[in-house]
């Protein structure tokens, strides 16, 4: 994946333009430090930071169709490329990059083959023919994507928020599995899944070998590249199925040939953290090449400003995970790999975290994991994509394939609940799916091990030296004064405080941009006596909230 910049119906085409653009675009350059390009057309640009996953000799982009009347700018991997080739018998593609489809696709179907791309991609597409264009971002959010406008009339897209929040007078999230058309002027949905309608309750059995053939797909097709790669191993369930279906797989392959005869796992901590020992124990299990790298509180408090300047956010907990996956990535990067296979998205799924016990009923288990997948683009997507490429690292995630989350949330939830007097605990039916008694794919108490915060993971210490750290940077007079300095999105702790102050120094009076992400992240994360938020409390915080920020926008 890469890093992209467009600028769409600028009233400047000077050499001046130019080279502003440049110097934003090259503010992404940690996510492509391969290659760059810069295509203009008119009043158009279409700038791109490449990292070579993919035919690393001749892919770099901008890319074009056979006469360059299409011109697409992508950040992002097409799994099914190949096959989508072949579909297109009457097209001369000018690279072997997995992206060259998507200018070709169009040309064939107009704006709606976007449902036909398998993978994770974010992209501006322009039709120089009509002047027009296309933006889209994958179904999930796996890619970061931001939109904003210019008082030109400009539209400006880029892969992070560094690359536009200068230039533009209103910009925001790009909603992932959206496309954005000139034509229309306005977002309309691509991704329309069963689940999507979190009124309709799924009633299909669950079926061991269905989910287990399913995840299998989803982590083999991850496997495209022509770069060495490995696996994030923190000996946690999710990490350990991803690193024991690549393993089984890459045995005697011609990946495996060509980049060593083993897979090469991954994992961080403090001194005798968790994850460590466990990461370990799964590595020796499957035979991979295993390599910890520990951290001290001290390192990972003193990069917390370039995780907040990366990660562009000031959530609590996004940070206290990103810190540690922002130092292993770099460490990563430094071996040789570039790119690497992670377990995010697999709680959300399945109800892995630990307050799903409370649960009443089916119906408000599967409503919430609904609501959970849906807010991933905001939390763990953020984190693992801008984290990672924060060094020129990519991260993909096969428990967010498409297909194979189709199949999971197609289960009836029944079958997800916790219950404990049948032995069920948290994703029991993931567990369940891979328990293979006479071939096993991980020891069983790793199978079985309970669900730990990345944060705590990584050492218990970590998050407790972190508020220790803040305490002595925030008084208790700058909290008392919280709401006069922030008044939108009050932090309520010396900690959030002194993220906010951080972002607040990169990002200068952005918080409105923040306004839906906080929002579902009191939705999403906080209880009400002990139980799960339902739908109507939900949709009185959002009321609450926008009444804020229009009481905020009418002041200013």
């Amino acid at each position: 994946m890469c890093g992209i910049l467009a600028v769409l119906g600028c009233s400047d085409d000077s050499q001046a333009k130019r080279v502003r653009i440049l110097e934003l675009s090259r503010r992404l350059k940690h996510r492509g430090p391969d290659w760059s390009g810069l295509h203009q057309h008119g009043d158009n640009y279409l700038a791109h930071q490449r990292l070579a996953i993919v035919d690393p000799a001749s892919g770099d982009q901008p890319l074009f169709n056979e006469d360059k009347s299409i011109i697409v700018t992508v950040n992002g991997e097409i799994y099914n490329h190949e096959e989508l080739r072949k579909q297109l018998p009457n097209h001369k593609f000018r690279t072997q990059c997995d992206c060259d489809v998507i200018a070709h696709l169009y040309e064939e179907h107009g704006e709606n083959f976007v449902d036909m791309l398998d993978g994770i991609f974010s992209f501006v597409l322009l039709d120089t023919r009509d002047n027009s264009f296309l933006v889209a971002r994958d179904a999930i959010g796996v890619t970061s994507l931001y939109i904003g406008w210019g008082l030109d009339g400009s539209v400006w897209i880029a892969s992070e928020l560094k690359g536009l929040h200068d230039e533009c007078e209103h910009f925001e999230v790009f909603p992932p599995g959206h496309l954005y058309s000139s034509k229309e002027r306005e977002f309309r949905r691509w991704y329309n899944p069963p689940w999507f309608n979190e009124a309709v309750i799924p009633s299909t059995p669950y079926d061991p070998i269905v989910l287990r053939k399913a995840f299998e797909r989803a982590v083999i097709k991850r496997l495209m590249t022509d770069v060495p790669f490995g696996v994030l191993l923190s000996g946690g369930l999710d990490s350990s199925l991803v690193a024991a279906v690549t393993a089984r797989y890459l045995a005697g392959t011609k990946a495996a040939k060509q980049w060593g005869a083993k897979l090469h796992s991954f994992c961080v901590g403090l001194k005798g953290a968790p994850d460590l020992k466990a990461g370990r124990e799964v590595a020796e299990f499957l035979g991979t090449v295993h390599h910890e790298f520990e951290f001290t509180i001290q390192d990972g408090i003193d990069a917390i400003e370039d995780v907040i300047y990366h990660t562009e956010t000031y959530d609590v907990t996004t940070i206290r995970a990103a810190t540690p996956m922002f130092l292993m990535s770099r460490k990563i990067k430094s071996s040789g790999v570039k790119m690497v296979i992670s377990g995010e998205g697999s709680d959300e799924i399945f109800g892995g975290y630990l307050y799903f016990h409370k649960a009443p009923n089916k119906e408000e288990f599967h409503q919430e994991t609904c609501r959970k997948i849906k807010a991933l683009h905001r939390y763990d997507c953020l984190r693992a994509n801008k984290s990672t490429y924060a060094w020129g690292l990519e991260a993909r995630v096969p428990f967010l394939d498409k297909d194979f989350i189709n199949v999971a949330m197609d289960i009836d939830p029944e079958a997800k609940m916790i219950n404990h007097e049948e032995g069920r605990i948290e994703k029991w039916i993931l567990r369940r799916a891979f328990d293979d008694e006479k071939n096993p794919y991980l020891p069983k108490h790793i199978l079985y091990r309970q669900k730990e915060q990345f944060s705590d993971g990584v050492g218990y210490g970590w998050i407790d030296g972190i508020k220790d750290h803040a305490a002595k940077h925030v008084t208790d007079r700058m909290m008392f004064n919280a709401s006069h300095i922030f008044p939108f999105n009050t932090p309520l702790t010396k900690e959030a405080y002194y993220y906010r102050m951080i972002f607040e120094r990169f990002f200068p009076q952005q918080g409105l941009l923040f306004l839906e992400e906080l929002v579902l992240h009191v939705a999403q994360r906080k209880l009400l006596n002990g139980m799960l938020l339902g739908q109507a409390t939900l949709i009185l915080l959002v009321e609450q909230h926008l009444e804020c920020m229009f009481q905020l926008m009418k002041t200013n």
